[in-house]
């Protein structure tokens, strides 16, 4: 068996050590007998991995002590509804639309409050991040939100947003881990794990302690009430246990790795070896505005759509998978989570070049 050099955008590549490790844990973890995707919920081996899990992401993004982490399932899209329900007291939220994630959030919290647009990179297809040190917040706003790497295109807030002391909630799916991140800048993170940290079915939220009460929306589902999941501890009902066990593997590999720190630097370099190629190019050009540029997700295009359509084909014969940009915007996207090694941008690359002689 070959492996491919995977640049899916999510559900998306995971360290060959971590997939190792489950396969060798598969049919008997720590000599219990049996597999985690088999374990009860309440069973004593259960709760340990998922206290080690929290306490492993708690040491690599430092979280503060009145920061809830909850383990939950409905992805980041379920989080566009209970972010609006949890937050509301005044009915008014304040969005930052910067791609297809953020607009749907915005889309989702209409139907229980009144979202503003305060800034919009959607002018020129969401290919930069506005402005956002100087923005006109809502007065009465409960918090303002923030898609913080946008995957499809291929952006990334190079700052946090002044939002002039209101609360601030960020998606973080496609980023989180990437590098170090001050939590406490936020009121809320919350991240779909399939991008750069486990497989799908699991999303985390990093929630402030006194931004989980009681008195939400009622018409709040109790699944969706982040109390319900505090007081439970995650534990509420039959969570995402393999999902989980498998996070807590990725956040031990991120440790050996060095941590965050480490991981931006890497994350760099990776990136810098792929936007050099990228800027250099006869052929190939980037869409992004430089200094929006996401470390994570790199979108690109020729400018002919068959001639698009002829590297995405032959980068699959030559082992490079996904590549095909989305189907909003077309063209190509390379995705280079933490668990891309730089040998897979480094391969590309030299590919893509060989490309370029081919067809210029």
């Amino acid at each position: 068996m070959s492996r491919v050099y995977n640049f899916s955008a999510g559900p998306a590549v995971l360290p060959e050590s971590v997939l190792k490790q489950a396969a060798d844990e598969m049919l008997d973890y720590k000599g219990c007998g049996m597999s985690v995707m088999e374990m009860s919920h309440r069973s004593k081996m259960f709760q340990e991995i998922i206290d080690q899990a929290e306490q492993d992401l708690r040491d690599l993004l430092n979280i503060p002590s009145n920061y809830k982490v909850l383990f939950l399932q409905g992805g980041a899209s379920q989080q566009f509804s209970a972010v609006p329900l949890n937050l509301s007291k005044n009915g008014v939220a304040d969005y930052i639309i910067t791609g297809q994630w953020a607009k749907k959030a915005y889309q989702e919290a209409k139907r229980y409050i009144k979202a503003n647009v305060i800034a919009s990179s959607e002018d020129k297809t969401f290919s930069y991040i506005p402005d956002c040190s100087d923005l006109n917040v809502s007065e009465d706003a409960d918090y303002v939100y923030v898609c913080y790497n946008n995957t499809i295109y291929g952006t990334k807030f190079p700052e946090i947003p002044n939002t002039k002391g209101k609360i601030l909630v960020a998606d973080m799916s496609s980023c989180i881990l990437s590098e170090p991140v001050n939590v406490s800048d936020f009121g809320v993170i919350y991240f779909g794990v399939q991008k750069n940290v486990g497989p799908a079915g699991v999303v985390v939220a990093i929630i402030r302690e006194d931004l989980i009460r009681d008195d939400v929306m009622e018409c709040t589902p109790t699944m969706l009430k982040w109390k319900t999941q505090a007081d439970a501890n995650s534990l509420y009902n039959t969570p995402p246990c393999y999902g989980i066990y498998i996070c807590g593997l990725v956040f031990k590999w991120l440790k050996e790795q060095g941590g965050l720190s480490a991981m931006k630097e890497i994350n760099e370099k990776k990136a810098k070896i792929l936007y050099d190629f990228l800027d250099e190019s006869k052929l190939f050009k980037g869409t992004v505005e430089k200094d929006s540029r996401s470390l994570m997700n790199v979108p690109f295009i020729t400018g002919d759509k068959d001639l698009d359509a002829q590297f995405i084909k032959e980068a699959k014969e030559a082992g490079f998978e996904n590549l095909k940009g989305h189907r909003s915007v077309g063209g190509m996207r390379a995705s280079i989570y933490n668990a891309m090694p730089v040998e897979g941008v480094e391969k590309l690359v030299q590919f893509m070049k060989e490309f370029e002689e081919r067809n210029l």
